[in-house]
């Protein structure tokens, strides 16, 4: 069994699961993992202090996107930089509700900042990881989370030998995953660094990237 992998949150896959028949998965960068319908595994980002940080980005101008089980929005209203960010990810842009990290609990949250200023965030908030994903934004995990610990939980859950672990990637959120599995595949298109954590690489994610990485470990002739 192959289970789905999604930095996002889930709604914005259901209609997938639905046609495809998948009752299991990894999303949210490991912190909600989902095996055959049930939710074995979550981890959110501490309240109290996420809203510090949240406080502090602002005084920035930094935009956040908070990011839920069943929806996600953004206190930058019409943000260049969250449209930009967004738009590569080919989803829909974020409502805007500057108050919802206080209603729920954020699995994961994405900062909008460029890379010369994301050290302060790191500095000021050790409860937190930040991993850049795209020029303009970073991740915003908690501390411990990972892709590589959300599968850890997952196979040991479904009692999967790592052996039988396959996963592909493309950016520097997937550098502890790539080099925790047995089969870490590295998209063409990927950076270097995330290349050199990888057993494979394929080619270009716009060249049929996965289908020849597929081929290439031996899953599909």
């Amino acid at each position: 069994m192959l289970p789905l992998r999604q930095a996002v949150p889930p709604i914005f896959f259901k209609e997938l699961l639905q046609e495809l028949q998948i009752d299991s998965y990894v999303c949210f960068n490991g912190q909600y993992v989902v095996y055959k319908g049930e939710l074995i595994y979550q981890n959110t980002l501490d309240a109290v202090a996420f809203s510090r940080f949240e406080r502090f980005a602002s005084s920035l101008n930094h935009p956040l996107v908070f990011m839920a089980e069943e929806s996600y929005t953004t206190n930058g209203e019409d943000h260049p930089d969250v449209r930009e960010s967004i738009h590569s990810l080919m989803i829909d842009l974020p409502e805007y509700n500057p108050n919802f990290h206080e209603q729920t609990n954020l699995h994961q949250a994405l900062l909008f900042c460029k890379p010369d200023e994301q050290q302060q965030y790191v500095e000021r908030f050790p409860e937190f990881k930040f991993v850049r994903w795209h020029p303009l934004s970073v991740d915003v995990l908690p501390k411990e989370g990972s892709k590589a610990y959300g599968i850890s939980k997952f196979i040991a859950h479904a009692n999967i030998d790592l052996k039988h672990v396959y996963a592909f990637g493309d950016q520097l959120n997937d550098l502890e995953m790539l080099s925790y599995v047995e089969h870490g595949v590295a998209m063409g298109n990927a950076p270097a660094q995330v290349q050199a954590q990888a057993r494979y690489i394929t080619k270009d994610v716009n060249e049929d990237g996965i289908k020849y990485g597929l081929s290439l470990v031996g899953l599909l002739s």
